[in-house]
C-alpha cells in the first residue's frame, strides 16, 4: 500500500496512487524554467536605451582628452595619442580672459533666480489650488493646462516683442522674468498637494490656533519636500540648458550664458578667419553638465514618497 507524502521538498520522489513514482518540481522552479519571451524583449529594449543614452556621454569624456589636432587624427570613440584633459580645462578657463568663467556665473544667475524663482512659485500657487476652494478654479486649472501644451518656443519671439517694448531686452531680466513661470511645476505641486497633504492634519492645525502661513511653512512645506525637490530639479535643468530665449533676448556677450557662449565658440569656425577651438568646446560641454549631475546626486535622496504615511490616524 503507497501512501502520499505531505510538502515533497524539491527534487525528491513521491508515489501517486497507482504507485508510480515521479520527481516533485517546486512551483519557483517551475517558474523560473518557463521563459517570458515578453521579459526578454523588454530587458533588451532597455539595454538599448541605456546605450543610446550614455554613447554621446562616453563620446564627450573621450574626445575631452584629446588635443585640436587629436580630434581629428583618431577614431572617435577611443583616445588619442595623448592625456591633454587637463591642459584643455586651463585653457578652457583662460581663453579670452576667462569668459567662460564669467558665462558660467551668468548661468547660476539665471539658475538661482529663475529655476528658485519659479519653484517658489509654483509651490505656493500649486498648494493654494489644490487645498483652497474659490470661484474660477477650474478656469484656472484649464489655462495651466493649456499652458504646459504649449512649447516655449512657440512664445519666445512674442516674448521678444513685449520685452523689446519695455525696454528689458539685452538685460538678465530678458532671461529670469520668462523663466519664473512654471506651467508644469505649478501643475505638478497642484496634484502631489492634493494627496501628500491630508485635509484632516490641515483640520486638526486650525484647531489647535495655527495660523494658515504657520500650518503651510511648519507641516505643508515637509509633506511637500519630494514634489518641491522634483520641480526644482525640472526647473534647474530647463533653465541651465536654455538656448533659445537666451540668443533672441540677449546681444552682449557679457551676459551669455553657458549654452549660447559655447554655440558662438562653435561657430568660430567657419566663415572668415575661421579660428576652431573644438576641443575647448568639448571641454567646455563637459564642465557644463558637472553641476546638473552634482544637483542630482545631492538632491536625489529628497526624491521620496509616502512622507504623509501615518500622520493621520485612520
Amino acid at each position: 500500500m503507497t501512501t502520499l507524502t505531505e510538502s515533497p521538498l524539491p527534487g525528491t520522489t513521491t508515489r501517486d496512487a497507482s504507485g508510480s513514482g515521479r520527481p516533485s518540481r517546486s512551483p519557483a522552479r517551475a517558474r523560473r524554467s518557463r521563459r517570458n519571451p515578453k521579459s526578454i524583449v523588454l530587458t533588451i529594449v532597455m539595454v538599448l536605451f541605456t546605450v543610446y543614452s550614455v554613447f554621446p556621454l562616453l563620446w564627450l569624456i573621450i574626445n575631452s582628452t584629446k588635443s585640436q589636432n587629436s580630434l581629428f587624427s583618431s577614431f572617435g570613440l577611443w583616445f588619442g595619442d595623448g592625456f591633454d584633459l587637463f591642459g584643455n580645462i586651463a585653457k578652457t578657463f583662460s581663453y579670452d580672459n576667462g569668459i567662460f568663467l564669467h558665462w558660467f556665473g551668468n548661468t547660476l544667475l539665471y539658475v538661482v533666480v529663475g529655476a528658485g524663482g519659479a519653484t517658489l512659485l509654483a509651490t505656493v500657487a500649486g498648494y493654494g489650488l489644490a487645498k483652497y476652494r474659490f470661484p474660477g478654479r477650474r478656469l484656472v486649472f484649464a489655462v495651466v493646462l493649456g499652458a504646459v501644451a504649449i512649447p516655449g518656443t512657440a512664445l519666445a519671439v512674442p516674448t521678444f516683442l513685449l520685452f523689446s517694448q519695455v525696454g528689458l531686452t539685452n538685460t538678465p531680466w530678458s532671461v529670469i522674468l520668462p523663466s519664473l513661470i512654471s506651467p508644469f511645476g505649478l501643475y505638478l505641486i497642484w496634484t502631489f498637494a492634493t494627496d501628500a497633504v491630508p485635509a484632516e492634519l490641515l483640520e486638526a492645525a486650525r484647531m489647535d490656533g495655527a495660523s494658515e502661513f504657520r500650518t503651510f511653512f511648519t507641516i505643508s512645506l515637509r509633506l511637500l519636500a519630494p514634489g518641491i525637490v522634483t520641480v526644482l530639479l525640472f526647473a534647474i535643468v530647463a533653465t541651465w540648458n536654455n538656448y533659445f530665449l537666451p540668443l533672441i533676448m540677449l546681444s552682449d556677450p557679457t551676459w551669455y550664458p553657458l549654452t549660447v557662449g559655447l554655440g558662438q565658440w562653435s561657430a568660430q569656425a567657419t566663415g572668415v578667419g575661421a579660428q576652431p577651438i573644438f576641443n575647448l568646446v568639448i571641454t567646455g560641454s563637459l564642465l557644463t553638465i558637472v553641476p546638473i549631475v552634482i544637483a542630482f546626486l545631492l538632491l536625489q535622496r529628497y526624491w521620496q514618497s509616502g512622507l504623509a504615511a501615518g500622520s493621520v490616524k485612520q
